[in-house]
């Protein structure tokens, strides 16, 4: 048996995880006396590994097939390419606070056929049960925001709370709610089998009654039984405006983002190679930035649940600093006989309960992830397109309710979210299909876009960006595209769902309705200056740069006006 020589590094890298933060770098040094090519370094947590082979259980369940699954691994001639003759290397590894120990363990054999080699020495975050990566949600009023994080304290051990207050101002404290779940609440592998880890607790506190466009700032914290605190570090936000108020309002909306390792490691489900820019581009313009919607299919463990921290990780500066609402996709939800409108196994046995617990969103149940949310002179509709969205169905009654309530005089942009293309979309997939969208999805709501003059619908699933004409049964109403002035008589379809995964091919057929279309990873913003006038920005996530936008420029009678199948029937009385 080989030797893993990792002793003195990773002591040296315990001391530096023992400073307080929930991010920290390690050195790995090793040398095996008969190296191969395929031989690999996993990072395992909880630290004490099983090193037993299991054999997949379903085409959900990826190499390396061992009964423990790394959080993550590397090649171990990563950093040096002579590995194979010399049998030496080093590795430089990121980990996060993930509520337990670490270790790093030495296979030969490929990923296919592991057989462990050398077991490194245990290494810790100075507090593994930390409160970590706060994200903040709008609740179900427009002057409520809560937050939620992770631990590793349930409610026996420790209280959890949030105190906060006005920025400057006299600070409260408000409790929060606990969640867990256990390995029973997955429907299948991997989630239930290898891909399981112990989620910790998630809280969420409410903070209520908030004044509009305030800025704020909050602590996560934790009350013992002996009466000692633990406290997470400070942050701050802005609170929402009022629905109608007249204020720049500045909207991130993108799908199918994911989650990468900054130190270029491999993960399963490892397809998201647009992740990391889309973020720090984020990260970089968040000043600028008011909330975020993510629309589905939002980190793609697919059923290896540590990649959940890993993704809240990831997020946690843009997270804990402006609200970042979600829609449920197929990789969040679909598992045969759970209920969902796809029988597909995408969510890798989830079904739906990581993204439920993970993260908050206003809805009236959990498992049915469709709700409304005000932000100024903005309605968003956000539907469930894992659940049945056709006429007569619960979900159909909810999307007109919150299309039909809204009050367009204060909030003249109506928009509507979801995963799938409801709408249109020149993505090779639909079109193979002939149906250039979900199947049923347009036959079903567009009526509804039209009668209540929605103004854009964005979209994930399809890995690209395209926009239409406004339009309405495969006819384009306006003809502008830059600048439309007045009414737009249709409704201007997006997809955004380049946000990180692997891209999408376009089909050759050149349809009348599309406008633009980009191969590449990027996001889109929307820009209300005022009741009158909107700006739509596509960026590109390489650069931020702005490749594709327009403007609407109109008053509230454009928005009364008449146009097909969106008024009733007028009398002839006088």
């Amino acid at each position: 048996m080989g030797t893993l020589i990792a002793l003195l590094l990773i002591v040296l890298a315990l001391v530096s995880l023992q400073g307080g933060q929930n991010k920290e770098w390690v050195s790995l040094e090793y040398s095996v006396s008969n190296p191969s090519a395929d031989d690999w370094i996993g990072v395992f947590s909880p630290g004490n590994i099983s090193a037993s082979s299991c054999s997949p259980e379903n085409p959900r369940t990826f190499p390396p097939f061992l009964c423990t699954s790394p959080i993550k691994y590397q090649y171990a001639s990563y950093s040096n390419p002579h590995y194979k003759d010399t049998g030496k290397g080093s590795l430089k590894l990121q980990l996060i606070n993930q509520r337990s120990d670490f270790s790093f363990a030495l296979f030969s054999g490929g990923l296919f056929s592991p057989k462990l080699v050398a077991v490194s020495n245990i290494v810790a975050f100075a507090n593994p049960n930390a409160p970590v990566y706060p994200r903040l949600a709008q609740g179900k009023t427009w002057n409520e925001m809560t937050v939620t994080w992770t631990s590793g304290y349930g409610i026996n051990e420790a209280e959890p709370f949030v105190e906060w207050g006005p920025k400057g101002g006299q600070q409260g404290h408000s409790p929060a709610g606990t969640l867990t779940f256990d390995r029973s609440s997955m429907c299948g592998a991997p989630a239930r089998t290898v891909g399981w880890r112990d989620p910790g607790f998630i809280h969420t506190s409410f903070l209520k009654e908030l004044w509009p466009n305030t800025m704020y700032t909050y602590k996560l914290g934790h009350r013992f039984l002996n009466g000692t605190y633990m406290w997470n570090q400070m942050h701050q936000f802005k609170s929402s405006p009022y629905p109608g108020q007249n204020s720049v309002q500045r909207v991130v909306i993108f799908g199918d983002m994911g989650k990468d390792e900054a130190d270029g490691s491999n993960e399963y489900n490892q397809f998201q190679p647009g992740a990391l820019n889309t973020t720090n581009q984020l990260i970089n313009d968040l000043e600028n930035i008011d909330i975020v919607f993510h629309i589905g299919d939002i980190c793609y463990a697919n059923g290896y649940i540590s990649q959940w921290d890993q993704f809240t990780s990831q997020i946690e500066p843009i997270a804990s600093t402006i609200p970042y609402m979600l829609a449920s996709g197929n990789h969040e939800r679909d598992w045969p006989g759970t209920g969902s409108f796809y029988g597909n196994m995408d969510s890798g046995g989830e079904c739906g309960v990581l993204v439920q617990n993970m993260f908050y969103v206003p809805t009236v149940n959990r498992d049915k992830f469709w709700y409304s949310t005000d932000y100024g002179m903005f309605r968003f509709c956000i539907a469930d397109t894992e659940h049945d969205w056709r006429q007569g169905t619960e979900q159909y009654n909810f999307i007109e309710q919150c299309l039909a309530s809204v009050d367009r005089q204060k909030q003249p942009w109506l928009i509507f979210l979801a995963h799938r293309v409801l709408g249109y979309s020149s993505d090779a997939s639909y079109a193979d299909e002939g149906s250039f969208a979900e199947p049923m999805g347009r036959e079903s709501l567009q009526i509804l876009w039209q009668k209540y003059k929605v103004d854009i619908a964005i979209f994930g699933h399809v890995h690209n960006y395209e926009r239409t004409c406004p339009i309405y049964q495969n006819i384009c109403t306006n003809n502008e595209k830059p600048f439309y002035k007045g009414a737009l008589n249709g409704t201007i379809h997006v997809a955004a769902g380049g946000a990180g995964a692997s891209l999408s091919e376009f089909t050759p057929i050149q349809t009348k309705w599309s406008i633009f279309r980009d191969y590449d990873h990027g996001f889109v913003k929307l820009t209300a200056f005022d009741h009158s006038n909107l700006l739509f920005e596509y960026k590109k996530s390489r650069d931020g740069k702005v490749y594709d936008s327009f403007r609407i420029s109109r008053d509230y009678r454009d928005i009364l006006a008449c146009t097909v199948d969106s008024c009733p029937s007028m009398t002839l009385a006088s």
